[in-house]
C-alpha cells in the first residue's frame, strides 16, 4: 500500500507474487522504479518518435525499434555525462541542441550552452514554485 504525500486520502494498492521472505523494502523499491520505466517509455515516445510508426508488417516495426532505441540511448549516455554540471537536462533538451546545432554550423558551444542553462533556470523556477504551492496546500489542510 501507498499513500500520496500530496493527497493523503489516495491510497494505491500493488499486489505480488513474491515469496513471504521477501523483504518488504525490496518490494517497495522494486514498486517505485516503476515511474523510471514509465518515464523512459514517455521520453523513447516523445522524443524519440517510438510511437510515430505507420507500419503493417512485424519486420518494419522492429526496424522502427533498432532506430529508436540507439537514439534513446544517445540522449540517456548525454544526460548521464552531464548530469554534474547540468542536472536538470532532458531528453527534450538533448533533442533541442541538436536541432539548433545541426542546421547551424556557425553555432557556437557557448551560445548553446548558455540556451540550455536557460531553459533550466526556468525549470528550476518551475519546480521551486510547484514545492511552495505543495507547501502551502499542506498547511493550509492542516485541522
Amino acid at each position: 500500500m501507498r499513500r500520496e504525500i500530496g493527497s493523503p486520502h489516495e491510497i494505491k494498492y500493488s499486489l505480488s507474487n513474491a515469496p513471504e521472505a521477501k523483504l518488504i523494502e525490496r518490494l517497495a523499491f522494486m514498486q517505485a522504479q516503476r515511474y523510471w520505466v514509465e518515464h523512459a517509455l514517455r521520453n523513447a515516445k516523445s522524443e524519440a518518435g517510438m510511437a510515430d510508426y505507420q507500419l503493417r508488417l512485424r519486420q518494419g516495426w522492429h526496424h522502427h525499434m533498432a532506430r529508436v532505441m540507439p537514439a534513446m540511448l544517445f540522449m540517456f549516455e548525454v544526460r548521464r555525462e552531464h548530469k554534474e554540471d547540468l542536472s536538470l537536462l532532458s531528453c527534450h533538451d538533448v533533442v533541442e541542441v541538436l536541432r539548433v546545432l545541426l542546421p547551424k554550423a556557425n553555432a557556437t558551444y557557448e551560445e548553446v550552452f548558455a540556451q540550455v542553462e536557460e531553459r533550466h533556470r526556468r525549470r528550476q523556477a518551475s519546480i521551486a514554485s510547484a514545492y511552495a504551492k505543495q507547501l502551502r496546500n499542506r498547511q493550509y489542510s492542516r485541522p
